[in-house]
């Protein structure tokens, strides 16, 4: 069980996604934090993440392992993708503007440049 309020995970994921995020940045995407619900963190990569084959595994082993070491060791991070496993519940918690850690230039991949085209 964790010993912490949504809205307190909330806060200190908001403080600690910088430190948490720079790889996700140093590949051109960046990450939005959506918000938290009991322990668990959602999150939606963007840029050139959003949509990566290898998302689920930056979203485990990179944003989740640090997030865990940086706050809480039973954290759990979701990657908020479309996918049915992976929806946001409606009644999390979050501040009334979504936090977007945005590198200052996102670069566009194939996909963006594809959705652009229609």
């Amino acid at each position: 069980m964790m010993p912490f309020s949504d809205k307190d995970i909330y806060e200190a994921v908001k403080n600690q996604l910088p430190t948490a995020s720079s790889y996700v940045s140093s590949h051109g995407g960046g990450i939005t934090l959506l918000g938290t619900k009991d322990g668990t963190v959602y999150i939606e990569l963007i840029g050139t993440c959003h949509g990566c084959a290898m998302s689920l595994m930056t979203t485990k082993m990179v944003v989740q392992r640090e997030l865990r070491r940086l706050i809480h060791p039973e954290l759990n991070v979701v990657n908020v993708d479309g996918t049915p496993d992976n929806v946001l519940p409606a009644d999390v918690y979050k501040e009334a503007e979504a936090e977007s850690l945005k590198p200052e230039k996102v670069k566009e991949g194939l996909i963006d440049k594809i959705k652009n085209l229609f």
